[in-house]
């Protein structure tokens, strides 16, 4: 009897002990790590987001439908190279005044401003069904800066707008060169392409980043205000604005983007579930704009009225459109290795602004280019010249 009883109390103690040893071990969290290697298929734990699924998952089953019901909706910041999307959807505003896609492809699109570039990559992250917008108007860089945060919407750049070769431009008081910024105090938009452009020039100059004094401008449309009040010693925003502020100050227009035609180049971004949901809507959308494109061209006036009418800052909108002239279908078709030769295609573009914003704010590298852009449009035109 004394052997069971000690026996029993064995057993007791050892049960005691492993249920106190448990307890810690889960406490501690040593349980759940020792389950999640022995047995992952158990775990069920983490954030769920759109970006983890394909974006054509709530096409509908059937048909695809052709165009949606409801406005085609397109962001854009006001530059130069919006002229051709406002000509093509017949300007700003909530009621419909014409435009080439509405008249020459069945389609109502509405061109939607935002004078601020953080503001239309939240519409685009939103997307037109919750607020935003369907397709934004971003330079590449922008593109690479934002993949990452935009992952949700699943972007994907379907054409090339327009070429800034001159838009853009750095105006200084008080300096003579690019070296003297040294020290200077030099203001940008952080979330805009001229953060692209002064990079670019610091490079040329010599420079570091930090040789420089940065001063974050709301949007590029506040540069002009910025220099006249003395809140910096150089800035880089939108040459018509740039320049007048110049003038007022006299101070000295440094640099444009004229010296860079190939730095900042406007692409169409258009949500990954709006293609796929609609791809008639894509397809549609980019013949137009090439059409506005074309028309622009050949006579600039028209769009140059649309522009000055959403922004007076630009100064003459005829000088904006040329200083930012529309792409054509063969410069899109070199643009994206299609067709042709370019200077600079879109992957090495993407790859370039992507490898510096990841080195200079110490992030992990974006996607490949290749899986940020859908060609599907300008490949079925690039099979029909042939």
């Amino acid at each position: 009897m004394a052997w069971r009883r000690k026996t029993g109390l064995f057993l007791f103690v050892t049960l005691l002990l492993g249920a106190a040893g448990w307890l810690l071990a889960s406490r501690l969290g040593w349980l759940d790590r020792a389950t999640a290697r022995l047995f992952p298929v158990l775990q069920r734990r983490g954030a769920l987001s759109p970006g983890d699924f394909p974006a054509g998952v709530t096409a509908p089953g059937g048909d695809i439908a052709s165009v949606p019901l409801r406005p085609t909706l397109i962001g854009f910041t006001p530059r130069g190279g919006a002229a051709a999307l406002l000509l093509a959807t017949g300007g700003v505003g909530a009621e419909p005044r014409g435009g080439l896609l509405r008249t020459g492809y069945a389609l109502d699109a509405r061109a939607v401003v935002f004078p601020r570039e953080a503001d239309l990559r939240k519409a685009l992250a939103d997307g037109a069904e919750q607020g935003g917008v369907d397709m934004a108007e971003l330079s590449v860089d922008r593109v690479a800066a934002w993949i990452r945060p935009l992952r949700d919407a699943a972007p994907r750049v379907t054409l090339l707008l327009a070429r800034s070769q001159g838009e853009d431009a750095l105006g200084a008081v008080g300096v003579s060169g690019l070296a003297q910024l040294r020290g200077k105090r030099l203001a940008v938009a952080p979330g805009g392409p001229g953060q692209y452009f002064a990079s670019w020039l610091l490079m040329r100059a010599g420079l570091m980043m930090e040789d420089v004094r940065w001063v974050d401008l709301p949007s590029a449309l506040d540069a002009g205000l910025t220099l006249r009040e003395g809140r910096a010693d150089a800035v880089v925003g939108l040459r018509g604005d740039v320049d007048a502020a110049v003038h007022d100050r006299g101070g000295k227009t440094l640099a444009t983007t004229a010296d860079a035609p190939h730095l900042i180049a406007t692409v169409l971004v258009v949500r990954g579930e709006f293609s796929a949901r609609y791809p008639d809507g894509v397809r549609r959308t980019v013949r137009g704009l090439l059409d506005a494109a074309a028309s622009t061209l050949k006579d600039p006036a028209p769009a140059a009225r649309l522009l000055g009418e959403v922004a007076p800052s630009l100064g003459d909108p005829v000088e904006a459109v040329g200083a930012e002239p529309a792409a054509t279908v063969r410069e899109n078709l070199a643009f994206f290795g299609l067709a042709g030769q370019a200077p600079v295609t879109y992957d090495e573009l993407y790859q370039s602004a992507a490898s510096l914003f990841a080195r200079l704010g110490n992030a992990p590298p974006p996607p490949a280019a290749e899986d940020t852009r859908d060609l599907t449009v300008l490949r079925g035109l690039s099979e029909s010249r042939q």
